[in-house]
């Protein structure tokens, strides 16, 4: 056979990497697996042409009690009587009829006899080896079952299940007065039942007609003779008991399948797009090619087979020779983690593949087609597991044992699900090779995963032997930044120092200079000169207050102005209501100009308590958005504004309201009381005056 002389080249391959003496128990296991090559080699070829013919005998249109066992009687038909058969269930469809007498269950009593369930016929290869043209006998299988409801009460809806029925297109039906009618039919299924679970209804109209007995039914199961079909155990009960069983059964072997490829599918994407980024890593477009071929072999979890015979060819095999790709596929991206490539081999093993994948099309009419691709698949699955495994323990690659031992635990589920396409074993099992693609993505993904540490590792190395050449350089511009800070640090203070210099020289000592001049020549009263000495007193604790850290907070330097001047308003029996609301922080507020802003207050409070002869005083604060208002409001006598913007006074405090970026607005009238309004901006603009810097003279 072609495909064993093949496997035998892949042995000598193998005998290469070592002597059969070092590897010891390593050959002896690689015989076995050889072994149970030539068993799959044999069990495929005729599963294969078993398929072939049910496929072919397709129809053209195309918690309750647990049967263990039922009557059977079989039927010998031609095939007219089958499709008489079809026919007749077709024309039953949406009415009462029932079948014709001479396709219905036998009526004698001694052609029934008891059966267990499941009732398996195992593939063999003398179904396979049928004479093609020759005209072929058929089986109708009956199995009859009989189910009353517990305690004589009727569901309202009665089910039947079965987990798998592998067969040609099967009915059930069940027996009233008048004949034996139609329940299910699965014509429209019957290429899907291999994988899917058979979940049928019984009208209730049917279970009130024997609301007195129990209702006689029948799985018809019609069959070529002699080869392979497959009924489980039955489960009879109301829907409610036993609806969760289908679907939990739907998930396990449908619905997670269709998850693992759809997920797949996005991960071969994420590999694509990494392979677009990095062409020099041919692993990712090796995984993301395999992702693909598994999806496509898995489209009878997602599509409904083609109803015509050629286009179920085509699909049959597009699905058979995926598997051989995603198994090279596979291989070849596992040994991209081995030290050694293997060029020669892998393209010998890519031609065979892309051989047995045009030799295999619907296209020449051979019916040895499907045994060649299983045969094929066979062969590229074992023996690449068995190359992989080898080399993964030459080498001692961690990521390659692991690849090598998920590829191991898949080959092993993917004999179970030979084992249970042959029908030799595990019947009601699920087929568990759509779950291999996780125990050999999640490889895959661990071995992308070191090789991503390791890279990081080695640019982590990289990184430190840069960072032991920039060290030094780093060091010597530390120490220089160090020198830079100390030097800014002694100019601000410098800075400062010059500032509140010219503040106690312009203000307090300007203040002080005049008093003592007044007092030595006698032209100063005693009340004058006490007066003088707490203005400047204020006017310390102005430039005091200035300099405490505020966070640039305008309410808190408020704050520390009422509580300096509350006593002194106070002792001139002038009221001060306080109406301050939270405002946004000014980030531009340094000391300078907490200065002019307390100073500007000050003036104002000032005003109020010695020339207004006011009793009330009020502050207020108002958040505008983009800029603060902060209101000084006195019932005083008021003055004309008209006479008082020709003063120096007035004019001061629109300079020092300019130098802060904001404006001052005064509103007075005689008899009227006064209200100063400053006006300060939230975000100081770089076109915005800037305040009086250190040496420049502030305005009194």
């Amino acid at each position: 056979m072609p495909p064993l002389l093949v496997f035998s080249s892949f042995w000598r391959r193998i005998e290469r990497l070592g002597s059969v003496s070092a590897l010891g128990l390593r050959m002896r296991l690689l015989r076995a697996l050889w072994l149970g090559l030539t068993g799959v080699c044999l069990i495929l070829p005729a599963q294969a042409q078993v398929q072939a013919l049910a496929l072919e005998d397709l129809p053209p249109s195309a918690g309750g009690e647990q049967a263990h066992s039922a009557e059977l009687a079989v039927s010998v038909w031609s095939r007219a009587d089958v499709e008489a058969w079809w026919a007749a269930l077709r024309s039953m469809e949406g009415t009462h009829a029932t079948l014709p007498a001479r396709l219905q269950p036998p009526a004698d009593p001694a052609a029934w006899a008891t059966v267990s369930l499941p009732d398996v016929r195992a593939r063999t290869a003398s179904a396979a080896s049928a004479t093609p043209g020759m005209p072929r006998e058929y089986e109708m299988r009956w199995y009859r079952l009989r189910y009353a409801p517990p305690q004589g009460r009727w569901p309202t809806s009665v089910a039947l299940y079965t987990p798998r029925l592998v067969s040609m297109a099967a009915a059930v039906l069940v027996k009233t007065d008048e004949g034996w009618r139609q329940v299910f039919d699965n014509q429209y299924g019957a290429r899907e039942q291999w994988v899917r679970p058979l979940w049928a209804l019984f009208p209730p109209a049917l279970t009130e007609l024997h609301h007195d007995r129990s209702i006689e039914l029948v799985v018809a199961v019609p069959v070529v003779r002699h080869s392979f079909y497959s009924v489980s155990t039955v489960w009879l009960g109301s829907r409610e008991q036993l609806e969760s069983l289908p679907r939990k059964r739907w998930m396990l072997q449908i619905g997670v399948p269709q998850a693992i490829s759809l997920t797949l599918v996005a991960l071969g994407m994420f590999s694509l797009a990494l392979w677009v980024r990095r062409r020099s890593e041919p692993a990712y477009l090796l995984f993301a090619l395999a992702s693909v071929a598994w999806l496509v072999r898995n489209l009878h979890y997602h599509l409904n087979l083609p109803r015509t015979p050629l286009g179920l060819e085509w699909f049959w095999w597009m699905t058979h020779a995926s598997m051989s790709w995603v198994m090279l596929l596979t291989f070849l991206f596992a040994l991209r983690f081995a030290r050694r490539q293997f060029p020669r081999l892998e393209r010998g093993v890519a031609l065979l593949v892309a051989a047995g994948t045009v030799l295999t099309m619907p296209l020449w009419g051979l019916s040895l087609d499907p045994v060649l691709q299983q045969s094929i698949n066979a062969l590229v699955s074992v023996a690449g597991t068995v190359f992989v495994a080898v080399v993964a323990l030459r080498e001692g690659s961690r990521e390659l044992r692991l690849i090598a031992l998920s590829l191991a635990l898949s080959l092993a589920l993917g004999v179970h699900d030979v084992i249970l396409l042959a029908g030799w074993a595990w019947p009601q099992h699920i087929y568990l090779m759509p779950y291999a693609t996780l125990i050999i993505v999640a490889s895959f993904l661990y071995a992308v995963q070191r090789r991503y540490i390791g890279a990081l590792e080695e640019v982590e190395q990289l990184n430190a032997h840069q960072a032991q050449r920039l060290q030094q350089q780093s060091d010597e511009l530390l120490a220089q930044h160090e020198r830079l800070r100390e030097a800014e640090r002694q100019q601000a203070l410098l800075l400062e120092r010059q500032r509140l210099m010219q503040d106690m020289h312009d203000g307090l000592g300007s203040s002080l200079l005049s008093a003592m001049v007044a007092v030595e020549q006698g032209r100063m009263e005693q009340d004058k000169v006490v007066e003088v000495l707490r203005e400047c007193v204020d006017d310390l604790r102005l430039v005091i207050d200035s300099l405490e850290p505020v966070g640039h907070d305008l309410v808190s330097l408020l704050a520390t102005m009422r509580y300096r001047l509350g006593k002194r308003l106070q002792i001139g029996g002038l009221s001060l209501e306080w109406d301050v609301q939270d405002l946004p922080p000014l980030t531009w507020l340094e000391p300078p100009d907490a200065l002019h802003v307390l100073r500007l207050l000050q003036e104002a409070l000032t005003n109020a308590l010695k020339h207004a002869r006011a009793t009330r005083v009020r502050m207020v604060t108002r958040n505008q958005g983009s800029h603060v208002e902060i209101r000084v409001e006195d019932d005083g006598d008021g003055f004309d504004l008209a006479t008082a913007q020709r003063g120096r006074g007035l004019k001061s405090q629109q300079r020092r309201a300019q130098r802060l970026g904001g404006s001052l607005k005064i509103e007075s009238s005689p008899g009227q009381g006064t209200r100063l309004s400053l006006r300060l901006p939230v975000q100081r603009t770089a076109t915005a005056e800037a305040p009086a810097a250190p040496g420049q003279q502030a305005a009194p």
